[in-house]
């Protein structure tokens, strides 16, 4: 009888443990890297309460379908803008070139943005903004649209892997500003990749 009851309370500790543990799957570096900047209190966007309870973001799989050549397009002048946002803050961007890529054997052209406001400091300025909307918007993703950072290459040819589609903070933290992605940015197709919508756990 002894024995029993000492079997008992294993199972229901250990089924315990295994409710609360979330399980985390294997992850790339990108997906790493970036849930340690969400635990990180000097980079992350969570409260203080969010982030003391943070696990992972949810992410789609890698999928290497999802990792593309592009052929870039500069713009022959200027365009600078200022890009809505989520709040009152408008936000300065140039709007840089159209991108031109097939993806699930469908055509597509986006625009990609230089942010003017980075450029004036000097930083990040080899870097592209690629905002986008897709059909999982308001299903599996946010509602709003995700983000991808480009590198600018010396030819013609920029890459885009979609696996590092990333959320707007104020997706996290209704303090923060985010550029609402221009509706022309909208792919008419599903990108299952990247982060996913975010549910606190």
């Amino acid at each position: 009888m002894k024995n029993l009851v000492v079997f008992v309370i294993i199972i229901t500790v250990l089924s315990s443990c295994k409710e609360q543990k979330r399980y985390i799957p294997n992850l790339t570096e990108f997906q790493k890297e970036l849930n340690s900047s969400f635990k990180d209190v000097t980079k992350s966007p969570l409260s203080k309460n969010d982030r003391q309870n943070f696990v992972s973001l949810d992410f789609f799989d890698f999928d290497s379908s999802y990792v593309i050549e592009a052929v870039l397009i500069p713009y022959t002048k200027d365009s600078i803008f200022d890009m809505k946002t989520n709040t009152d803050r408008m936000h300065s961007y140039n709007k840089f070139g159209k991108i031109k890529f097939n993806l699930s054997d469908s055509y597509f052209e986006l625009n990609v943005y230089e942010d003017k406001e980075l450029t004036n400091e000097q930083i990040n300025i080899d870097e592209l903004f690629l905002p986008f909307y897709d059909n999982t918007n308001g299903i599996t993703t946010y509602s709003g649209g995700r983000y991808i950072d480009l590198k600018v290459s010396k030819d013609s040819i920029i890459f885009i892997d979609f696996n590092k589609a990333y959320n707007p903070y104020c997706v996290y933290n209704y303090k923060f500003s985010c550029p609402i992605v221009p509706s022309d940015n909208y792919i008419a197709s599903e990108i299952k990749a990247g982060v996913k919508d975010y549910n606190k756990k």
